[in-house]
């Protein structure tokens, strides 16, 4: 039986017409849920990658376009040496374990961030499911590692200063496609709908020249809390939203 993700969608109370095509989420909270449970933090992360399998499968079911997850920030370098340990080996057995599956649901597998302080395992398993999946179609499943977006400004200020240098690029052509189309995430649409968990108010240097249109949807339950109902409940929000991009709405108001 084919697949009809329009048909799932209004299944499960969802406006197929009124969806995000590019989710965004800052998955917080995975420490202080597990201090909640009695636990170590790292079993808050472990737990926090079933929030991932989780959210991924519902996307795909729901034919959204793009997931993007703001795995590890260029800040985590600051976490003690054990938990960074922790997350690299649970980031490569994601890497490894999903494969399979990935390339089951026609995930087109995508990684933003600076390559530099990761480990040549791990940047190898990255390469491995990003060559296996280029052919895919369906949900493009993006990881945010050792990602900061201030940083990804610098490396696109740098790039853009390189073709000028060489004379590929004249400065009075720099316009913000010449910026978005030097950026990690080029050729991606701009986030629809940015989620985040754990209550926190913040964007966190996510993003942010690729949020600024996207509607902000923030819950305190914790990352590891996260699933498919509330997933929906956000949906269900965003749908609900006027996005005027700047402009007025045909009543004319503010």
């Amino acid at each position: 039986m084919i697949h009809d993700p329009a048909a799932y969608a209004r299944s499960v109370g969802l406006d197929p017409a009124k969806l995000p095509r590019h989710v965004a989420v800052i998955m917080d909270g995975n420490g202080r849920w597990a201090r909640t449970q009695g636990k170590e933090r790292v079993e808050g992360h472990a737990r926090g990658a079933k929030s991932v399998d989780d959210v991924t499968e519902e996307c795909c079911r729901l034919g959204v376009g793009q997931l993007t997850l703001y795995c590890f920030s260029s800040e985590n370098w600051k976490r003690p040496q054990p938990e960074l340990e922790f997350l690299m080996a649970l980031l490569k057995q994601y890497l490894l374990q999903e494969r399979a599956k990935i390339l089951r649901q026609n995930i087109r597998f995508a990684v933003i961030g600076r390559r530099d302080g990761l480990s040549a395992d791990v940047l190898a398993e990255i390469d491995e499911n990003v060559r296996l999946t280029r052919e895919n179609t369906g949900l493009t499943l993006c990881l945010a590692i050792n990602y900061g977006s201030r940083g990804e400004i610098v490396d696109a200020v740098k790039a853009i200063a390189g073709r000028v240098r060489r004379g590929e690029l004249d400065p009075a052509a720099i316009d913000e496609d010449a910026i978005s189309a030097s950026l990690y995430t080029a050729g991606m649409p701009d986030p629809d709908l940015l989620i985040r968990t754990a209550g926190e108010m913040r964007v966190s240097n996510y993003l942010l020249w690729q949020i600024s249109y996207a509607e902000l949807w923030v819950t305190p339950r914790f990352w590891p809390e996260f699933g498919v109902e509330l997933l929906h409940d956000a949906l269900r929000d965003f749908a609900r939203r006027e996005r005027r991009f700047g402009g007025l709405t045909t009543a004319g108001s503010n």
